[in-house]
């Protein structure tokens, strides 16, 4: 839920990008082999959990069928390696016999959709809550500095974990994820926009529109915002694996999406008690987990680097 370098998450301040430092953001991105090959991952994942349904139907696997028969007197996948056969490429679930290929290639679909609704909402809370602070000051300033470091106090997952078991069963689970997931994550946001925030208010072009009568409204949001863009969308790609860990810590909690709805997290969790006798099950979902937490990681930080002419990038 938090940023190991979110201080260190600075991008050049000014005007607008010309074409030209468009192509030289492009040139530079592309230079790192590490973070083009992350942002191909992520298209991969993102296409995979957007037609996920259709290549279940096509391939003939079903995330909802249970396959007793692919199970043993114990409820483990019968033979050792999770029960991967010709009908089970990945194995099957224990107990339920579920197929977990389906499971995975669905689980895609509640891990992006969570991670990145709740990236959206903690980015739109810490970026309002920062610009307001960092530019207008005094009180204000006061107050959400208050609030940022109380939020960074608190055990977030303690609280999430409770909200998520007192929580109606009549609220929609995913939304109630996204919800809980991008409220207790929108200090770090809030902060590193702040800092942004205070060093633009002082710029010639934000003070030349004060001077010409330009009210907060007009200079927040088409003078300062948008030389905060390239920080927050940077900070959001870097911010989604922190949501996804933590949307696959709740289902392995059992507080997260209820079954048998498909989650790598909750696949994990099932997994774990089976460990000692058959870890193959538990190889998968893990793997998945961790594709796409890597990508992200190394998508975001080529952007930063492109984005920061101080810095020298990776090759």
């Amino acid at each position: 839920m938090t940023l190991d370098h979110a201080d260190e998450l600075v991008v050049p301040e000014g005007q607008p990008p010309s074409a030209t430092g468009r192509r030289t953001f492009w040139h530079r991105f592309a230079q790192d082999r590490f973070a083009v090959a992350g942002a191909v991952t992520v298209v991969v994942y993102v296409v995979v959990a957007l037609f996920a349904p259709l290549i279940t139907r096509l391939l003939g696997v079903d995330p909802y069928t249970y396959d007793l028969a692919a199970l043993d007197a114990t409820g483990a996948p019968a033979g050792w390696g999770g029960g991967i056969s010709a009908e089970h490429w990945f194995g099957v679930e224990p107990l339920t016999g579920r197929d977990l290929f389906a499971i995975v290639l669905m689980g895609s679909r509640t891990s992006l959709v969570v991670g990145i609704g709740a990236t959206v909402v903690s980015m739109f809370i810490g970026t309002v809550l920062g610009l307001l602070a960092g530019y207008l000051g005094g009180w204000v300033d006061w107050v959400v500095s208050r609030g940022v470091d109380i939020m960074l106090g608190l055990p977030a997952l303690i609280f999430m974990i409770a909200i998520g078991a007192v929580a109606p069963e009549s609220f929609p689970r995913l939304l109630l994820l996204v919800l809980v997931i991008g409220v207790f994550s929108w200090s770090s946001v809030a902060r590193v926009v702040r800092g942004q925030a205070l060093g633009l208010r002082s710029r010639g072009f934000v003070r030349a529109s004060q001077a010409l009568g330009a009210g907060h409204g007009h200079v927040l949001f088409r003078q300062v915002l948008p030389n905060l863009a390239a920080t927050v969308v940077v900070f959001a790609t870097i911010s989604i694996p922190g949501a996804i860990g933590a949307e696959a810590a709740l289902s392995f909690l059992g507080v997260g999406v209820p079954p048998p709805t498909p989650s790598w997290g909750r696949s994990i969790g099932d997994a774990v008690t089976w460990f000692s006798s058959d870890p193959m099950y538990l190889v998968f979902p893990g793997l998945a987990l961790f594709g796409i937490t890597l990508a992200l990681n190394a998508f975001g930080d080529g952007l930063r680097d492109a984005l920061d002419p101080r810095s020298g990038g990776r090759q």
